[in-house]
């Protein structure tokens, strides 16, 4: 005599989904966010302002971000004649002057 195959009784299984979608803030927010600007420019108290070279700096660089022209490479070099003999030789480390300089003929 064989008995009967017994069947998975699912009579009594519920289910239910939980999610927390609803709880979801809709607005980012930015109350701990911090920032700080660090440069190795500096402006002294007589208003003159120096650079300090870091590693893969050149001239030409250094004026665009001043001047915005890369083409003003020579004025620093001029200001730095009594540190620089050659425009190509620049080693990081170096405190350069960087004479003032009109930005509106960019």
């Amino acid at each position: 005599m064989t008995t009967p195959e017994k069947r998975a009784d699912f009579s009594g299984v519920s289910s239910r989904v939980d999610t927390t979608a609803d709880k979801v803030d809709k607005k980012a927010d930015f109350s701990g966010v911090a920032a700080s600007v660090d440069t190795t420019a500096e402006t002294t108290g007589d208003g003159e302002r120096t650079y300090t070279v870091e590693r893969g700096d050149t001239l030409s660089q250094i004026a665009k971000q001043f001047y915005g022209r890369a083409g003003e490479w020579n004025t620093i070099f001029e200001a730095n004649r009594d540190q620089l003999d050659d425009p190509d030789l620049i080693k990081p480390g170096q405190v350069l002057k960087i004479p003032a300089g009109d930005r509106s003929s960019d």
